[in-house]
């Protein structure tokens, strides 16, 4: 749950969504501390005026999220689906669509690496890589093969992807590394060829994030403490802090907003500096 010292950036009187109908792909989180990057996403765009459909593969923790949403007075409804399956995908655009009229914004916030078994390729299993293929990169395209149409046929629309800073930066987990760089790609082609329909297509690099699942997985993989994940994480970033779900979703909601109606086809790093050290 989202503690009340981390409610994060309120609405403003520009309400850059208003009247926007936006689904967001993985609106849930996992347990731990402080807000994960889907459900800070769905409460941005909400807080901007968007109706908001929040999907998850667990039901209760989208419903969660809508709940935070609704109590702020904002319209949310609760999905649940499989990005694995492709039916499901297609259920939740059109759930959209016949609820409020339309599909404006479409965000794809799915991913997983060491929870779902990633290793260095030597070592991953092919079971694992084809499963972290399936949600991250798999999940990701055919959510955007089942929106497209009704982006197209509105002639307007936004797609806001999310990979990874992983995508151009060092990484030892071969499946995570290879299918968000292949986001990227994606993301390029997609911009390219949707935009004489007036869709835009971005998407967002988060760098070293403090969410339940980034930090929390780690603590029980590596069998540490949070403060230690935490101490090594926060020591590889020039700002001196790890990001936020917050950060990754004010950025997110400039490219789903108008104010960047001029932009598509990028990939916008959000990682307090930490890719200047790459080399």
């Amino acid at each position: 749950m989202v503690n009340s010292n981390e409610r994060g950036p309120g609405w403003t009187a520009a309400r850059r969504l208003d009247g926007k109908v936006a689904v967001v792909m993985g609106a849930g989180q996992s347990q731990g501390d402080g807000v994960g990057n889907g459900r800070a996403a769905a409460m941005r765009y909400a807080r901007e005026g968007a109706r908001v459909l929040a999907v998850d593969r667990s039901l209760q923790s989208a419903e969660e999220t809508a709940a935070l949403i609704r109590a702020e007075g904002f319209d949310c409804s609760a999905q649940a689906a499989d990005v694995t399956c492709e039916a499901d995908l297609v259920a939740v655009m059109q759930n959209a669509r016949q609820r409020w009229g339309s599909l404006d914004v479409l965000h794809n916030n799915v991913g997983v690496s060491l929870a779902g078994g990633d290793a260095e390729l030597t070592e991953v299993s092919a079971e694992a890589f084809d499963n972290i293929y399936r949600i991250n990169l798999r999940g990701t395209a055919f959510a955007c093969k089942h929106a497209l149409p009704l982006m197209r046929e509105q002639r307007s629309g936004a797609i806001v992807n999310i990979s990874s800073a992983a995508a151009v930066g060092r990484y030892p987990y071969a499946a995570y590394k290879a299918t968000k760089a292949a986001v990227i790609a994606l993301t390029e082609q997609l911009a390219l060829q949707n935009a004489p329909y007036g869709i835009r297509v971005n998407c967002v690099l988060p760098g070293l994030i403090s969410t339940p699942m980034a930090v929390d997985t780690r603590a029980r993989t590596w069998n540490q403490t949070r403060e230690q994940v935490l101490s090594e994480r926060v020591a590889k970033v020039p700002l001196g802090r790890l990001g936020t779900g917050w950060d990754v979703a004010n950025a997110a909601l400039f490219l789903a907003s108008e104010e960047a109606a001029f932009v598509t086809g990028i990939s916008m790093l959000v990682d307090g500096g930490r890719m200047l050290n790459r080399l």
